[in-house]
Parts: C-alpha cells; structure tokens; sequence
C-alpha cells in the first residue's frame, strides 16, 4: 500500500492523502488550502492526480480543510463519497455556502482586474458544482462498516472534534496479508460540554495522527470561562461590543453553550446577542437533528427550560440587510460570526466597523492559520488590511485556544496511550512544521519500536 501525502503535510490545511492499494486508488480527504492567498490559490487550481482514476473517496469530517475540495474533484469524479450522516448533512450546506463564496471573490477580483484591462478570473468551483457533489455523499453510522474499494474495510468510530467527525479505521487485505490502518483524523480534546470523548481503537499496526497542537498545551476549561465571562463583562460595561470570530460548524454551538452558562449562572447580563451567518444557523438546526451524536447531558435545562441554542436574547440572522442594521446599534452587544480565520463571511465586516474602537473586545476562541486576516490580528498586526483597506487596530484582542476542537501536547499523547496494538510506523500530519516536527519526537519517546516521520508534500509513503 502506498499513501501520497498531497496536503496537510507539515501544514494544518489541504488534508489529502491518496493511497493506493490492491491496484485501486481511494482518496482519504479533500480540503482546500487556506492561509497564504496566492500560495493558496495556487495549490487549490489543481490535483497532482487525476481525478477520473480516483475510484472511491473517503473523508472524516466536514471542515473545508478536509472536504473544501470536494466540488472541485467532482467536476471529473463521479464515484461515491462515503462520511458519517451528520458530516453529510453538513457538507450539503458548507459546500453550497463554499461555492458561493468562491463564486463571489472570483468575481471581485474580476472586476478588479476588468479595471487593468486584465481577462476575469473563475471561481474553482460554483454552486451547480457543489450540488452535485452533494448528492454524491453515502452516509454510514459509526461501527457500521464498508468497503469502498476490493479488499479495504473502513470504520468510522467517533473523534469527539465536531459534530459527525470520525477516526477512519481501515483493516486492509492485500497480498495474502491483514493489518489495521488507523487514521485519527482530527482528534478531539476529550471533556467536551457537545461531544462525546474520542472513542480508543484497538489492533492498529499503523497510525496516521494529527498535530496541529502537538507543542503547547491549552488552558484549562473552567479558566477559559471564567477569562470569557470576564473579558465580555468589561466590554459591556463600557456600552462595547464584543466580536467573536468563530466557525460556523462546532465552534458557533459551543460558544453560545458557554454564553448561555454563564449567563444562567449569573456571571453575564442578558444583553443582545446575534449569531449573524445563515450557515450557522443552518449548522445549529443539523445539530439538533443530531442528538445522537451529542452528550445527552446538554439537554438538560440550564435556566428557564431554554434550548441551549436557543436562549431568548439571542438572535439567528440570516439577511444581510438585517447584519447591516448591526452597525447603526450603539448598545453593548455581543455578535458571533463567520469566519474563525476571518478569511470570508460576514465577521470581515463586524472587523471594519469595530476594529479601531478602544471600547470594544475581538474574542478569538480557536485556531487561525499563519498568514490569515485571524492570525495577523491576534499577532499584533497594526494596520490590518480588510477589503484591500488598511484599519488601525484600537479594540481589545484576546485570543483563546482552550475552546479548539483539537487535542493538545498532553491530549495527543492521551489518544495514543489509548491506542491498542504493535504499531509499527506513525505518520504525523495536519500541523505546522514546528508542531509536527515535536509530535515526532514525543512519539518515538512513547513508542520506540515504532517509525516515526512528518512526511513532506507530495511524499509517498510505502505500509
């Protein structure tokens, strides 16, 4: 079995792994590249394969970074898509929404380049091309496994990152011998108010895992609470508002889970609040078609019998004319928004109009990749460019990673204490190169006999 490491090698973006085994291709992920726009762009033009030999495909979960590319394969790939039932519910909507956005700054930057002289550009995929996509989607349960391509069993088993998010278990026959792949996808980090703890995995003889927070060690949760109701409070108490950059599938629902705590708990006022993105709300409905996929625990009331989603100061906002409206408001506010890097959506508009306000409060609660509008602010960038314009930035800026979906040093190392079986290599991907790099060596500590490699893009890895 060969792997082709075509994305998220030495990166946390473009998960895409092709492996071939038993003389078929099977795809394991398709995410786009994000960060860096131009080096991006670059990377999302194209597949180094082609996609009409590609004979079955597999993804974890529903974020763009694993499944963003999905529409653009389709174009030359006709074959089944196989995910959880509520990554598929969510990819038919962060999908369409992907194409729209592509659609719009493709013809942005057509305009742009109209005013040059210069011929427009297309987008990499449009809204025709995500439908179809979608409807090549095949939903399994978890524990309930299938065969995408002759001699390849996949399981999926709950990774506690978001909702529907799987480890991709594939027992594989190939020449008269048996052994268990285990890809961990992205692993959550166990404790979650939403999720239930990634579930072990026993008889694995090779390990495919994450590393986006391989080197550093989050804050701990009732400190993180504690830090948000204290920030948000000091905010509103100077008439601020509060502008949290979150995406809109897992970090959206928890967020306003904790807003809703700390508000039954009498530690937040119930001022206005407005998740203001239509695939947010669209997300949080999935969510709750969802219950077997969440803690049971999160529908037991917190105050008043309301809907954890639901709280009555809170409001959904789906037109942008009504989004526009939040600008003329003057009272303190809290506004949750898409995207989480702050790369597209409508946050980019609550960080022109509010940005360069001393009394209000930019609250990050997960990661940003280098080199996106997200991670320039919470580095200290000051300017920051948003539409091309330069914004001084004056408001507060706190950033949190305790509400990331993904595992720290110590969580990582928790998941593979829990993976049972001689495991004979590991491949660490899905993290910058500084976090992939000390993954690697924290994992020859643990497992000596084990080979242990970051490879790099394009690599081909032989199992």
């Amino acid at each position: 079995m060969k792997i082709h490491f075509f994305g998220a090698a030495r990166t946390t973006t473009g998960s895409m792994y092709l492996i071939e085994v038993n003389g078929k291709k099977l795809l394991l992920e398709c995410g786009l590249f994000q960060g860096h726009r131009q080096e991006s762009d670059r990377l999302n033009q194209t597949f180094p394969f082609d996609p009409r030999q590609v004979d079955s495909v597999v993804v974890s979960h529903s974020h763009l970074d694993h499944v963003g590319k999905l529409p653009a394969l389709c174009k030359r790939y006709d074959g089944p898509i196989h995910c959880t039932g509520a990554t598929g519910d969510l990819c038919g909507i962060m999908l369409v929404d992907s194409a729209h956005i592509q659609e719009q700054d493709a013809l942005f930057v057509s305009k742009i380049r109209a005013q040059k002289h210069q011929p427009p550009v297309q987008p990499l995929y449009t809204i025709p091309d995500a439908e179809k996509c979608v409807k090549q989607l095949v939903a399994h349960d978890y524990e309930k496994p299938f065969e995408p391509v002759p001699g390849v069993s996949v399981t999926y088993r709950d990774a506690g990152h978001i909702l529907g998010s799987a480890q991709v278990i594939l027992d594989v026959r190939e020449n008269g011998r048996k052994f268990r792949y285990l890809f961990s996808g992205d692993v959550g980090r166990g404790n979650d108010e939403l999720l239930y703890d990634p579930k072990p995995v026993e008889n694995v003889d090779y390990l495919q895992i994450e590393s986006t927070y391989a080197a550093r060690v989050h804050e701990q949760r009732p400190d993180a609470d504690d830090l948000v109701g204290k920030a948000v409070n000091e905010t509103l108490k100077q008439n601020g508002k509060v502008i949290i950059p979150a995406f809109s599938v897992g970090r959206t629902q928890q967020i306003v889970y904790v807003l809703h705590e700390l508000i039954c708990a009498g530690k937040l006022p119930r001022v206005p609040m407005f998740v203001d993105s239509p695939l947010s709300l669209k997300a949080t409905d999935i969510y709750k078609r969802h219950p077997e996929a969440l803690r049971d625990t999160i529908y037991e009331p917190l105050c008043s019998n309301e809907d954890p989603f639901g709280m009555r100061n809170l409001t959904y906002i789906s037109s942008a004319e009504d989004s526009k409206k939040l600008n003329d408001r003057k009272d303190g506010m809290v506004i949750i928004s898409a995207s989480g890097m702050c790369e597209a959506g409508r946050i980019r508009h609550h960080l022109k109009n509010n940005i360069s306000f001393a009394n209000n409060l930019v609250l990050f609660i997960g990661y940003c990749a280098p080199d996106t509008l997200g991670a320039k602010i919470i580095a200290g960038v000051n300017p920051v460019n948003i539409f091309g314009e330069p914004h001084k930035v004056s408001a507060k800026i706190v950033s949190l990673d305790t509400y990331s979906g993904h595992a720290d040093k110590n969580e990582l190392k928790t998941y593979v204490q829990h993976v049972a079986g001689d495991i004979k290599k590991i491949v660490c991907i899905h993290g910058e190169e500084k976090q992939c790099l000390a993954h690697v060596e924290t994992l020859r500590g643990m497992k000596p006999k084990a080979d242990v490699i970051a490879p790099n893009y394009m690599q081909v890895v032989e199992v």
